[in-house]
């Protein structure tokens, strides 16, 4: 029960804490202030955060795969289809987070 609690709430900051910030967003757009300090920031925080997990990410899918490789030597061929896909959709991941950064740094 008591990480149902938790969860319940991990999820109602996570529905709350975006409509702050889109209101504070609009408060700035209607009283004319520059607002876009931080978003530099933010797309650099972003892509960091994004590289770290990534980075973890397609290190645990190499030493699968190597785990696996090493009891089994018949199956690499087999193993090395998906193991090419999830590296590819890691990184697919990271290069939409640059996007979205690139993105935010032209509203500068």
């Amino acid at each position: 029960m008591k990480s149902f609690m938790n969860y319940a709430k991990l999820t109602l900051a996570g529905m709350l804490l975006p409509m702050i910030s889109f209101a504070e967003e609009g408060a700035h757009a209607a009283a004319g202030g520059g607002g876009g300090s931080m978003i530099g920031l933010a797309a650099g925080l972003g892509m960091g955060i994004a590289v770290f997990g990534a980075a973890g990410a397609q290190g645990k899918i190499a030493a699968g795969f190597m785990e696996g490789v090493s009891r089994n030597p018949q199956a690499v061929n087999l193993m090395r289809t998906p193991l090419i896909l999830s590296l590819i959709f890691v990184e697919t991941l990271v290069l939409f987070t640059l996007l979205i950064a690139l993105m935010l740094v032209g509203k500068v």
